[in-house]
């Protein structure tokens, strides 16, 4: 790299970090999460406006594959946070009811994108049938974990009794949504990288069975050795963490899948037991590197989305997606609920926080790109979904439950006796 792309190179990247923090700014100014400013921003980076000519002059193609290792860096840390803050105490006690809403959620959607791209495959995608019909269905039935627990944390609704199963939902939808993509990324690889996505099995088993104990004895290992915790044992845990994550990584992306999956993989393996005082000093920082490169993300995600060309064709089929994920969503998750025993007014705020799909969404429509399953116009179109969806969670929050009903669930909860605390 000489030292006119390097400069170039720091140019772009303090563009993009400052118009991803005053969007983000923006956005929390008016109620929205910050990732839809900073989602945003990467869209008005890109070549929707004036022709293209400002994301040639910011970000030349010299600098672009430099900017495309970092975003994958990112998307990399921010998939293993992902995987670490699954937590399967979400499900004690409330499985039955968690597993019908969220495969409501998850089967609705799922099948009407499916069928949806029957109808679209030959206009934008010259993929295989199977795969495409799979990977648009598995694009309407995400949901953003991570997301939608900071709308939750936001509005003073972590503990209420439906925020909670909210969040366990969209925790199982995340599992059902990661192992659905790989299968999808399988059979767009082609016959030949079929054999080698077999080796995700042994690689889970070895997470799981092997690198988690270990990991667990270690941190036993240094709770007995100090009493407090020290900057060296957390940066300890810094080093477990990017060594884990980047080898998983590595071992998914030679098996034809994406790199996201090993590092969601080793994050659901990291133990907490034994960890959590480390945890507490080091994931802030883990946290902290990831916001710094995922507004790269989103930028070289909005090299690709072009809204300029957008006629009454493309309006007429983003109405179409608009309709099938909302609607699939929401009919999914509410037939989920009320079959589960849950009352009107809580199954209708499950299925609008459920509808929340946010950065989930765009690394998996990112995923679809990559593989040539979408084109330009219908991931653009994709992605204005994803930010509708978002967006519109926070506006009708209010309007189909009062805070102070929802604050009443944590005294009166509205779930069936089966899932109540304490049985």
């Amino acid at each position: 790299m000489t030292s006119d792309t390097l400069l170039r190179l720091l140019v772009a990247l303090m563009v993009i970090t400052v118009v991803a923090r005053l969007a983000g700014w923006l956005a929390e100014r008016v109620g929205q999460p910050a990732v839809v400013g900073e989602i945003c921003a990467g869209i008005l980076l890109g070549p929707t406006l004036f022709g293209g000519e400002l994301t040639r002059l910011l970000f030349p193609a010299e600098v672009r594959p430099s900017l495309r290792i970092l975003a994958d860096a990112g998307v990399v840390i921010f998939m293993f946070l992902v995987g670490s803050e699954l937590n399967e105490k979400l499900l004690r006690g409330q499985g039955r009811v968690v597993a019908r809403v969220a495969v409501g959620s998850m089967a609705v959607p799922f099948a009407l994108g499916a069928a949806l791209a029957l109808y679209l495959v030959d206009k934008h995608s010259g993929a295989d049938r199977l795969a495409f019909a799979l990977f648009l269905g598995t694009a309407m039935s995400v949901t953003a974990f991570p997301v939608l627990a900071r709308i939750l944390a936001d509005r003073g609704l972590m503990e209420t009794r439906t925020g909670a199963l909210a969040l366990a939902c969209a925790a199982v939808g995340d599992v059902l949504a990661w192992t659905l993509l790989a299968v999808v990324v399988a059979l767009a690889g082609g016959p030949g990288a079929l054999w080698r996505v077999l080796f995700v099995v042994p690689l889970a088993a070895l997470l799981v069975f092997v690198v988690r104990p270990a990991l667990t004895r270690l941190g036993d290992r240094r709770n007995r050795r100090r009493s407090t915790v020290t900057w060296r044992g957390s940066a300890g845990v810094l080093v477990v963490v990017a060594a884990g994550s980047a080898l998983s990584a590595g071992a998914t992306q030679w098996m034809g899948l994406h790199l996201i999956f090993g590092a969601f993989l080793f994050g659901v393996a990291m133990p907490r037991r034994n960890w959590d005082s480390t945890y507490e000093w080091a994931l802030p920082w883990v946290r902290r590197v990831s916001s710094l490169l995922l507004p790269v993300f989103f930028a070289v995600a909005g090299l690709a989305v072009d809204l300029s060309e957008i006629g009454g064709f493309r309006l007429g089929e983003l109405v179409l997606v608009l309709l099938i994920a909302i609607g699939g969503k929401g009919l999914g998750t509410y037939a989920g609920a009320r079959m589960s025993g849950i009352e009107v007014r809580p199954s209708v705020t499950l299925a609008t926080l459920l509808n929340t799909r946010g950065l989930t969404e765009l690394i998996a429509l990112t995923v679809g790109l990559q593989l040539g399953l979408l084109d330009t116009p219908l991931y653009s179109l994709m992605v204005v979904m994803a930010l509708v969806t978002t967006m519109m969670t926070g506006v009708l929050m209010p309007l189909v439950h009062s805070r102070s009903y929802l604050r009443a669930a944590v005294q009166h909860p509205v779930l069936p006796p089966e899932v109540r605390p304490g049985r």
